[in-house]
């Protein structure tokens, strides 16, 4: 590390400065990635670009497995998609009548984001495909199921490690050089107010019927029969959302549910075995990438037994599916090298000296989530927000004398 001075600011505030301007974070991460290499290569900025590219080479050295758990969990995304267990747990549903009503759905949509908490891409597409038709059945409207879906989606992957969120964030506290970030991951999660009060609003929102505004004109409209404005165009095409079955795969509740709980029970035995017999000592990295290649595995036989797809076929389905996730394998890489680097110039230790003598403690967390927040919203990114804020606010953090968690 170098002695950290007021230029170790540039490479992160440039990167905040374009994620607002263009909103497109991989030039927001590889910008500040770029000029951090260029100050350390004595301002040129021909071997900052040169420097740049090694500096994401060694992080596919280094960081390996946070980057293949990315991949796989596309994988697993694609093959759940494809056995048809999504199907088969709306007929369950049906089946056994537990849903008759608006309000049955709405929380069914809520309970779906609780439980699928995979990648919040698939917390999406589940809890989309299930709870669709019975809202259009029981005329609640789209937008609300577009809320309650946002509201337990990413929030619920945040608090969740055995996930495709859990697995970056610990890549991130891994590489910063955070010990046992598994740890201090789970010590967070009480404290992760805003996810918190997001999941249990959509509650309150469902049991007291509150609509407020556009909500509440939505709701109306689709009292009326109307189920979208009409001037409104859909992102996406019906035949997407409401696709016709496969004859080859007999829906099967259970191509959904037993990979998820496999995936969820192989954890605790994955820290037990890289924690050398310790839980809390275990790497949560590695273990979440041992239980979503179980889980696939899983999936895979399962859908062999049955005899839906050959070994060729799934193959093909898994390799499309992680193809489908590269652009978020691309922020994890370019995240994780801009991360080592702003590391080597010594960001956050500087922050922390200078905020030190004039800003007291406890107004550095609210200005953090108050910069995040800016962030997150004018880049629509959860992800390269965590990019950008994590390497600063943890060595600041640790420099304060301020508990990780």
């Amino acid at each position: 590390m170098i002695d950290p001075n007021w230029t170790s600011l540039l490479p992160p505030v440039l990167a905040i400065v374009l994620a607002i301007w263009t909103k497109q974070v991989y030039l927001s991460l590889a910008g500040g990635l770029w000029l951090a290499w260029t100050m350390l290569s004595e301002w040129n900025p021909l071997s900052g670009i040169a420097a740049s590219i090694q500096g994401a080479v060694d992080v596919l050295g280094s960081d390996a497995q946070v980057i293949l758990f990315t991949l796989v969990i596309g994988a697993l995304i694609a093959t759940v998609e494809a056995s048809g267990g999504v199907r088969g747990f709306v007929r369950f549903l049906e089946r056994n009548k537990w849903v008759d009503s608006a309000k049955k759905s709405q929380l069914l949509a809520w309970a779906t984001g609780m439980v699928i908490f995979i990648e919040s891409n698939i917390t999406v597409l589940v809890a989309g495909s299930v709870a669709r038709p019975l809202f259009d059945r029981y005329k609640s409207s789209r937008e609300k199921l577009a809320y309650i879906i946002d509201s337990t989606s990413a929030p619920i992957c945040i608090l969740i490690p055995m996930n495709a969120w859990g697995a970056y964030n610990l890549g991130i506290l891994e590489g910063l050089g955070v010990e046992n970030a598994l740890m201090v991951f789970l010590n967070s999660i009480l404290l992760n107010f805003y996810a918190i009060v997001a999941v249990l609003m959509v509650v309150a929102v469902i049991l007291w019927g509150i609509d407020i505004g556009p909500m509440r004109k939505a709701e109306e409209r689709t009292l009326r029969g109307e189920l979208l404005w009409p001037d409104s165009t859909p992102m996406i095409d019906e035949e997407i959302l409401s696709p016709t079955p496969s004859e080859k795969v007999e829906p099967h509740a259970l191509n959904m549910i037993a990979p998820i709980a496999g995936m969820v029970l192989f954890m605790p035995l994955g820290l037990y075995i890289t924690g050398g017999g310790d839980l809390s000592a275990g790497s949560g990295s590695t273990s979440v990438l041992w239980s979503v290649l179980f889980a696939l595995a899983l999936a895979w036989i399962m859908l062999l037994v049955q005899g839906a797809f050959s070994t060729e076929e799934l193959v093909k389905i898994g390799l499309k599916g992680a193809g489908g996730l590269v652009p978020l394998a691309l922020i994890l890489l370019l995240a994780l090298a801009l991360g080592d680097v702003v590391d080597v110039l010594g960001t956050g230790i500087y922050v922390a000296q200078v905020t030190a003598g004039i800003m007291p403690n406890y107004i550095y967390l609210p200005l953090i989530f108050l910069v995040s927040g800016g962030i997150a919203f004018s880049t629509g990114t959860s992800w390269g927000t965590f990019a950008i804020m994590l390497p600063i606010a943890v060595p600041a953090a640790a420099t304060l004398g301020l508990p990780l968690a």
